[in-house]
């Protein structure tokens, strides 16, 4: 269960990247726009189709954003972590949110109105840089995937998907552990593959000695070596 306890939110507002150098009366301003939003794992925060009123940062926990279709399957568009925001795009296109959100672990996020935002983007243009900039690397990560699916085999974006969460968490090479940021499931479909394809390019990564799995746990005998396969 998600604590109840009132927190700073100004403060925790101060140390996200998107919010860092406002001054204090700009912080002030997004302060007094921002709502604190505890939710449960599995928890729906928007449908696709609802229509935004403002943007969500996460302050700790994981969310999901993805498509819904007809059969009862869903594809992953995005998994969004801490320090991360999502939902600009469509609130400053006046649009219905063309996905879903679905928390994947008990989460704690700021939903900002998009008053509070406008308001702001009219009098500090660095501000309107640096949402500018967060929008751009989104846009350049979905480029990244479109070229991965079309590009790459299965094996090399699971590779891939593996290397990166080396990366943030900061792993040198040799021998190092890490644990699944999320299920399979949701893996698979991030990556456009079947759960049953991502289990068999798992077990065929250790067969091949250069992973061992241990439910969510994964460790990398020699990310060297991981890295020469992916080539």
């Amino acid at each position: 269960m998600l604590q109840s306890e009132r927190l700073d939110v100004r403060q925790i507002l101060a140390h996200l990247p998107l919010f860092r150098e406002l001054s204090p009366e700009q912080l002030d301003l997004i302060a007094a726009g921002t709502r604190e939003k505890r939710v449960e794992k599995g928890e729906m925060l928007f449908q696709k189709g609802d229509k935004p009123r403002g943007f969500y940062v996460i302050v700790f926990g994981q969310v999901k954003l993805a498509f819904p279709s007809s059969n009862g399957n869903e594809k992953v568009v995005e998994v969004i972590g801490p320090k991360q925001s999502f939902g600009e795009a469509v609130m400053f296109m006046d649009r219905p949110y063309p996905v879903f959100a679905e928390t994947l672990s008990d989460t704690l996020l700021f939903y900002i109105a998009e008053n509070a935002v406008l308001d702001l983007l009219g009098t500090d243009p660095s501000f309107a840089r640096r949402m500018l900039a967060g929008l751009s690397l989104r846009l350049h990560s979905l480029l990244q995937d479109v070229e991965s699916y079309s590009l790459r085999s299965s094996t090399q974006r699971v590779i891939g998907y593996l290397l990166q969460q080396c990366e943030e968490n900061e792993a040198g090479d040799g021998e190092v552990s890490i644990d699944l940021p999320t299920s399979k499931q949701v893996i698979a479909s991030r990556l456009n593959l079947t759960p049953e394809t991502l289990s068999r390019i798992f077990h065929d990564l250790s067969d091949a000695q250069l992973i061992t799995m241990q439910g969510k746990k994964i460790t990398f005998h020699d990310l060297g070596q991981l890295r020469e396969f992916d080539l």
